[in-house]
């Protein structure tokens, strides 16, 4: 199965993750849960191992870990919750940068990008766990495989929006945030499987 940072790995019951410490209570708690969900990470793998992140309630609750591909029972992309708008579903809570969504695929869809909401609102919509309160950042993905021309009108548009939006937009290379893309800044900082590196294009030659 191929995967992508972001992707949201529902595993199947009883699954054994690799950690590099012992879990702590919280993320015991969360592995022994029916349907345990992780995410996956920036990182590359070990052997045939995939490189995972477990969450918990609290930001501070973050387990670093990996996991055997047979373990997969589903594969939730950011795509995918964008492509069926999944914020419109019922029931769920009505929570301000949820309801923001509808306005980030109103810009970003034109576009003809792909593109999806991560992090604790991608979290909340793939598992119905609530993570987010009315000052939460939204955090969305874009993908261009291609170099973005309109980065600045973009994060104009979208930093105008009534909550905090934080976009990270994937390139071939990795992981730039589009608000340093907009800067038009001589080096951003890119997001690689191998570590956070200053680059001049994060779309040129490695």
């Amino acid at each position: 199965m191929n995967t992508a940072p972001h992707d949201l790995l529902r595993l199947r019951p009883r699954t054994s993750l690799a950690c590099d410490c012992a879990p702590p209570a919280w993320a015991r708690e969360h592995l022994a849960g029916a349907r345990t969900v992780v995410v996956v990470r920036r990182a590359r793998p070990r052997g045939s191992l995939l490189a995972v992140g477990v969450r918990g309630g609290a930001r501070s609750e973050r387990l670093a870990a990996w996991v055997a591909p047979v373990a997969i029972e589903e594969r939730i992309t950011p795509e995918a919750l964008a492509a069926r708008h999944a914020w419109r579903e019922e029931p769920r809570r009505r929570v301000a940068p949820l309801d923001a969504l509808d306005a980030v695929a109103a810009l970003v869809e034109p576009l003809g990008l792909a593109w999806g909401p991560v992090g604790s609102a991608g979290f909340e919509l793939a598992t119905g766990v609530s993570c987010l309160h009315a000052g939460s950042d939204l955090d969305i993905l874009v993908r261009a495989p291609a170099r973005l021309a309109c980065a600045d009108a973009l994060w104009a548009a979208l930093a105008a929006l009534a909550v905090r939006v934080d976009v990270q937009v994937e390139t071939p290379r990795g992981a730039v945030a589009l608000a340093e893309l907009a800067a038009g800044t001589r080096q951003v900082l890119l997001r690689t499987f191998d570590g956070p590196r200053l680059v001049a294009d994060p779309w040129g030659e490695a």
